[in-house]
């Protein structure tokens, strides 16, 4: 009785510790786990905050902007902790100047430059209207020329209600309509334009439009709310649909002319898809 006391008490020994090993072991594979998830969510975090390099060397870049992000903190930012600025000062791993600005929601090409005097003289290049800026927006209705030029003086923006002159060439590029009934209309009417500011004031581009009573979509400052809803009804489109396509300016060394383009993003590309006007952008190519 006493020797099969002792061989169970030997069998327990052994399978308590072959237990505690066992654990132990789990105990460690559950910390790499932990690691090795912490090291791919922190990789993936880093991945989504990296922003698109359009164009790159060792002086100046061109990112795309995603729509909604701001550019630096400001007063506008309203509790915002994700900017811009932070975010490159970071993926560059220097300092970094903003060469001009985009609205928050507005997506596309952001030139900057990593030193000052690369600043300044791209920064002269905007004064001097030697950099193009084209832009793609969708508007409300069918604007009427096809080719036409909203010169209309704009103020500065909250607090700076001096106007100043301010023009933006605009071109209709296609048309379309969708069998959204709107007031006593059976379809609601939108048009693809190309849009290139002559003059850099505040919002230029949605105040201009917004004059023209051809609201820019998805613009809830100066557009039109009711158009606003049926793109995010029927479309899923919950963005401004203004978007920095095209940007040439001469490289501040080498006086090389560069033109850079960016691509649009899967809502605006879901909008350009749905009215059927790939051929348009396809045909002001190159």
């Amino acid at each position: 009785m006493v020797r099969h006391r002792h061989r169970d008490l030997d069998r327990w020994r052994w399978c308590s510790g072959l237990l505690r090993r066992r654990l132990a072991a789990a105990a460690v594979s559950a910390l790499a786990i932990d690691n090795a998830v912490r090291s791919t969510a922190g990789s993936a975090l880093e991945d989504a905050l990296t922003l698109p390099l359009l164009y790159r060397d060792e002086r100046l870049a061109v990112v795309d902007k995603p729509a909604r992000l701001m550019a630096h903190d400001s007063a506008l930012a309203r509790g915002e902790n994700d900017f811009l600025s932070d975010r490159l000062r970071v993926q560059f791993g220097r300092p970094v100047s903003l060469v001009h600005r985009l609205d928050r929601a507005t997506s596309g090409c952001l030139l900057i430059a990593f030193d000052r005097d690369t600043a300044r003289a791209l920064g002269e290049q905007f004064m001097a209207r030697q950099v193009e800026k084209s832009y793609l927006a969708v508007c409300r209705g069918w604007p009427e020329p096809s080719a036409f030029l909203i010169d209309h003086p704009l103020d500065g923006g909250p607090g700076k209600p001096e106007k100043k002159p301010a023009q933006t060439d605009c071109r209709v590029l296609a048309t379309g309509a969708m069998p959204w009934p709107y007031g006593e209309h059976a379809e609601s009417r939108f048009a693809l334009l190309e849009c290139r500011p002559l003059t850099g004031r505040f919002r230029q581009i949605r105040r201009h439009l917004k004059h023209r009573h051809h609201h820019l979509i998805g613009d809830t400052s100066h557009g039109d709310g009711a158009r606003n809803r049926l793109f995010r009804i029927h479309l899923g489109v919950h963005r401004m649909l203004l978007h920095a396509w095209r940007l040439a300016f001469d490289h501040p060394v080498t006086g090389e002319r560069f033109c850079v383009e960016a691509p649009l993003d899967r809502e605006f590309g879901r909008v350009i898809e749905g009215f059927g006007w790939q051929a348009a952008l396809t045909s002001r190519a190159g």
